[in-house]
């Protein structure tokens, strides 16, 4: 029984020694984790400010595009609500009628039905120039209409000022500036469009509209990336959308 004890007491022993020796193990990985913990901390940190400084100079180099090559601006039509002029013509029109009146100022015939414009048609978003703009509403019927009455026509267009042309000189510098922003920003846009879709040849109402579909969808992504709010867009939008992604009061532009 002595020399059995004697044993138990030397196994002991060395599975103390063992025990010491795995806890100093233990306190130096402890050590190096909290090393290493400061050390992503830190990182983080750096890349955080990184980031930060990636962000003002995408939100700089946008600013000055936007600025400089594209500044897109609200034009005022400078129309007068039919109500008014009526109220002023006939003083004894009814408050039922003005309200009618201005109701159907608010709607608009799109694309076969009638949808309400917030914005009463007063005014319209230009781009690269206030000579150049789009419908607010989203109506762009203009384009195709003129292309289909262009082919039942014979002889060369005399009309400079056809709406037809400033839709598609619009949406085709929109296009340019959607494809340079996600190159800016880094963002993959979800609908391949080149920038030359809506000049040259004269597109089909199915072609035409499938493009600004696409053009549509590639700026609500961008929005979206940049946390644009989502009370101030509109799916048939194309140049007001983008006026909110670009302009500078918009705080996660850049991320």
């Amino acid at each position: 029984d002595t020399e059995g004890l004697l044993r138990i007491k030397e196994e002991n022993q060395k599975h103390y020694r063992r025990a010491q020796r795995h806890q100093e193990k233990k306190e130096k990985i402890q050590r190096h984790n909290r090393k290493l913990g400061d050390l992503v901390e830190k990182k983080t940190y750096d890349l955080k400010t990184q980031y930060e400084h990636l962000a003002n100079l995408r939100r700089a180099h946008i600013l000055e595009l936007t600025s400089v090559i594209f500044p897109i601006e609200e034009v005022k039509t400078s129309m007068r609500d039919p109500a008014d002029v009526s109220s002023e013509s006939d003083n004894a029109m009814t408050s039922s009628t003005v309200s009618k009146l201005a109701e159907a100022r608010r709607t608009t015939y799109l694309s076969g039905r009638w949808v309400c414009d917030d914005h009463n048609g007063d005014t319209s978003i230009s781009i690269t120039g206030p000579w150049i703009t789009l419908p607010n509403n989203g109506d762009y019927s203009a384009y195709y209409n003129w292309v289909e009455e262009k082919k039942t026509t014979q002889g060369p267009d005399m009309e400079h000022n056809n709406p037809a042309y400033t839709i598609s000189a619009a949406l085709c510098y929109a296009t340019q500036l959607v494809n340079t922003l996600s190159l800016i920003l880094d963002v993959n846009l979800p609908k391949k469009l080149c920038n030359r879709q809506f000049c040259g040849e004269n597109l089909s109402r199915h072609r035409f509209t499938r493009a600004v579909k696409k053009l549509n969808a590639n700026i609500l992504h961008l929005c979206f990336s940049q946390h644009v709010n989502l009370d101030l867009l509109h799916p048939l939008h194309t140049l007001r959308n983008l006026m909110y992604l670009v302009s500078p009061d918009t705080e996660n532009l850049g991320r």
